[in-house]
C-alpha cells in the first residue's frame, strides 16, 4: 500500500510517466458540475490527477482533441435476463453505449434455477467488459402464491451475503409481507443489514402508515414511483429514488417535475427491464440522459442521476467521478453534453468499446446450469376450458406504458356448456398461464382486455416473476400450439396463426429467458415477431406484444394479475374468482 501510494503521488505530480495520458481533453467534473481542459494521468486502472494541457505525459498516450470525457455509466437496478442476453450478450449490447457499471438483481434466473442460476450469473459476469455488482433476490418466488422453479430463503442467500460483488438485497416486491413484518422476508432483510449491505425496494402504490413501516424496515430505494407525489413521500423517509425508463415501464416524463424542483441529488437512473431492440435503437443509460435533457432537466444533473448518484446510492466510492483514485471508467463524447452522442469507452482505463462495437472478449462460461428448463405435464385442449357461472367475469385490463392493469366486471360471451369464448371484436382474449418447472399441471385462466389480437396467438416463457409459460389468444388451437412450441425449443416466444400454424418462434434457451445467440441477431429475430405479431394477428400497433404479455403474471404490481394458480387481486393480495 505504501509504496502504491508513493506511486500515485510521483504520477500526480508529473515526476513519473502514467500508464495512460488522455491529452486535450475537456473533463467533466460531477462534483462542480463543470468541465476541466486539460490531461488526465491514469494508473493502475485509477484516475490519479487531471492537469491544465501538457501537464502529464504516459507510457500511452491519446490525444481527445478537445473531446469531453465523462465518468462511466451507471445502472442502478436492472435484470439482465430482460435483455434476453446472459451477462457477456448484455454487455455486448451496453458497454458500447457507455454503461460501465450495473447493479444486477438475477431473480429472473433465480425463480427459474434457484441458486445455481445465481451463481451462473455471478460466474458468466466474472469475466466480461463491465462491472457486474449483484443483489440477491429477496423474493423467490414473488409470492407465496406462485410456481417458481425455486424456493429461497434466508439460510440459502447466506451463502453468497459476503461475495465481493453482491451489494445487498433485492427490491423487497412482497411489499405487503414487510410491511406486515412476516419472518421470512424480515430475516431475509436482516441478512443483508446485519452485514453491512443494502436492500432495495419496490413498493408501488404505497403510502401513509404502510410505506412507513416499509422504510422503516431499512428499504433504501424504490424504483416504482408513478408520480411526484408519490416520489415524494419516499424522498421524505430517506428512500432514494431510480428513476427508470425501459421498455414497458416508462417514467422518467411522469417524475422529471420533480426532479427539477430540487430533488434530483436522492435520484439515479436505471432500465429495470429492456429488450435488446431497445438498447440497440434507443440506447441505455445514455438515452436516459438524453430523453431527461429533452424534458427540461439540466444536463449536469443528468449526468450525475447516471453517475455519481447510483455510485453513491450503492457505496460505490471507487467510480462515479473523474476524481483522483476512483476507477477510470470513462466515456468520450463525440459532441457536446447536451447531445451526449458516446464515442468511445474506456474501463479500468483500457478502450474497451469505440463507435457503438465492443472491442474485447468476454471470457466463456459454462452455461449448462441454465438449460434444459422447460418441464410441462401433458396439455390438451379440455385444459384450456374456462366455465363461467354467468356471462359477467373480471377481466383484466391492459394499458399500453404501463405495468399496472385495470380490473373490470364485463359482460362476457360463453359457449352451450358455459364456456368463455374469446371475441377479438370486443377485444377480449383468453389469458393462460402454464406452470413449467416441475410438470405439476397447474394451470390459470384469465380474460384480458387490451392486447387487440385477432386470430391466433402469443405465448412466452418469460412471464414474471415466476417465469411459467403464458399465452394469449382467440383460439384454442393456436394457444396450444404456441405454448407446445416453447416446450421443444426450450423456452422462448412463438406467435400462431388460429388453427395452430406456427409463424414464428424465437428460442431462448439459456432457462427460457435469454438466448444463445448475439444481441444483434436476437434483436433482429425479436424484431421480426414483433412485425408479425402486428401485422398477422392483429396486436395492437401502439403495444409491445410481448414485454406486456410477460407481466400479466406478475401478482406484485397492481391491479389484477394471473398465476397459474389462477386470478390474483393484488391490492387485495388474495386470489379471487373470475365470476363476478
Amino acid at each position: 500500500m505504501i509504496e502504491d501510494i508513493r506511486a500515485d503521488i510521483e504520477v500526480a505530480s508529473g515526476r513519473v510517466p502514467a500508464d495512460l495520458a488522455l491529452r486535450n481533453g475537456r473533463f467533466f467534473d460531477v462534483f462542480t458540475g463543470e468541465l476541466m481542459d486539460g490531461d488526465m494521468a491514469v494508473r493502475d486502472g485509477r484516475v490519479i490527477a487531471i492537469g491544465p494541457a501538457g501537464t502529464y505525459r504516459g507510457i500511452k498516450e491519446q490525444d481527445l482533441g478537445n473531446r469531453i470525457v465523462v465518468p462511466g455509466l451507471i445502472d442502478s437496478h436492472v435484470h439482465i435476463e430482460s435483455s434476453m442476453q446472459g451477462p457477456a450478450g448484455f454487455a455486448g449490447l451496453t458497454v458500447p453505449r457507455g454503461t460501465t457499471t450495473v447493479i444486477a438483481d438475477p431473480h429472473e434466473i433465480a425463480n427459474v434455477r434457484g441458486m445455481d442460476g445465481i451463481r451462473w450469473m455471478l460466474n458468466a459476469s466474472e469475466n466480461v467488459p463491465q462491472s457486474v455488482f449483484v443483489m440477491l433476490p429477496s423474493c423467490v418466488p414473488a409470492t407465496p402464491f406462485e410456481d417458481a422453479g425455486a424456493v429461497l430463503e434466508a439460510s440459502d442467500l447466506a451463502e453468497l451475503i459476503n461475495h465481493p460483488r453482491v451489494l445487498g438485497l433485492g427490491e423487497a416486491m412482497d411489499y405487503p409481507g414487510v410491511a406486515a413484518a412476516r419472518l421470512e422476508i424480515v430475516e431475509k432483510i436482516e441478512l443483508a443489514r446485519s452485514t453491512g449491505k443494502r436492500v432495495d425496494g419496490h413498493s408501488p402504490a404505497m403510502t401513509g402508515k404502510s410505506l412507513a413501516a416499509y422504510a422503516a424496515a431499512g428499504i433504501g430505494t424504490d424504483h416504482e414511483c408513478r408520480n411526484v407525489k408519490e416520489m415524494k413521500e419516499r424522498l421524505s423517509l430517506g428512500m432514494r429514488i431510480l428513476i427508470r425508463e425501459g421498455t414497458a415501464a416508462r417514467d422518467l416524463a411522469a417524475l422529471i417535475k420533480g426532479v427539477n424542483s430540487g430533488l434530483a441529488r436522492r435520484c439515479a437512473f436505471c432500465t429495470d427491464d429492456k429488450q435488446p431492440g431497445d438498447i440497440l435503437n434507443e440506447g441505455h443509460i445514455d438515452f436516459n440522459i438524453r430523453e431527461a435533457i429533452r424534458l427540461g432537466l439540466d444536463p449536469v444533473e443528468a449526468l450525475r442521476l447516471a453517475t455519481l448518484n447510483g455510485a453513491e446510492a450503492y457505496g460505490l466510492d471507487d467510480r462515479g467521478a473523474l476524481s483522483p483514485g476512483r476507477r477510470a471508467d470513462m466515456v468520450v463524447l463525440k459532441g457536446e453534453l447536451a447531445d451526449f452522442t458516446v464515442e468511445s469507452v474506456y474501463r479500468g482505463g483500457e478502450l474497451v468499446a469505440m463507435n457503438g462495437k465492443l472491442l474485447v472478449a468476454s471470457g466463456e462460461c459454462d452455461d449448462t446450469p441454465v438449460r434444459d428448463t422447460v418441464r410441462l405435464a401433458p396439455l390438451g385442449s379440455h385444459d384450456l376450458d374456462l366455465k363461467l357461472k354467468t356471462d359477467r367475469a373480471r377481466v383484466i385490463t391492459l394499458s399500453s406504458g404501463s405495468l399496472v392493469t385495470g380490473e373490470s366486471i364485463l359482460d362476457v360471451p360463453r359457449d352451450s356448456n358455459g364456456c368463455f369464448c374469446a371475441d377479438p371484436e370486443l377485444d377480449l382474449l383468453k389469458l393462460v398461464v402454464v406452470e413449467r418447472h416441475k410438470s405439476t399441471g397447474r394451470i390459470g385462466l384469465g380474460i384480458v382486455k387490451g392486447y387487440g389480437l385477432k386470430g391466433g396467438a402469443a405465448a412466452s416463457s418469460i412471464a414474471h416473476d415466476s417465469h411459467n409459460l403464458i399465452a394469449v389468444g382467440d383460439d384454442d388451437a393456436a394457444i396450444l400450439s404456441a405454448l407446445r412450441v416453447l416446450a421443444t425449443s426450450g423456452g422462448g416466444i412463438s406467435l400462431t396463426a388460429a388453427g395452430g400454424d406456427v409463424l414464428g418462434v424465437l428460442p431462448l434457451p439459456l432457462g427460457g429467458l435469454m438466448s444463445d445467440e448475439p444481441g444483434e441477431l436476437t434483436a433482429s429475430r425479436l424484431e421480426e415477431l414483433i412485425n408479425l405479431a402486428h401485422e398477422k394477428i392483429g396486436v395492437r400497433e401502439d403495444l409491445d406484444p410481448f414485454m406486456p404479455l410477460s407481466f400479466l403474471a406478475l401478482p406484485v404490481i397492481p391491479d389484477l394479475k394471473l398465476t397459474a394458480r389462477g386470478l390474483f387481486d393484488v391490492k387485495k393480495f388474495e386470489f379471487v374468482s373470475i365470476d363476478a
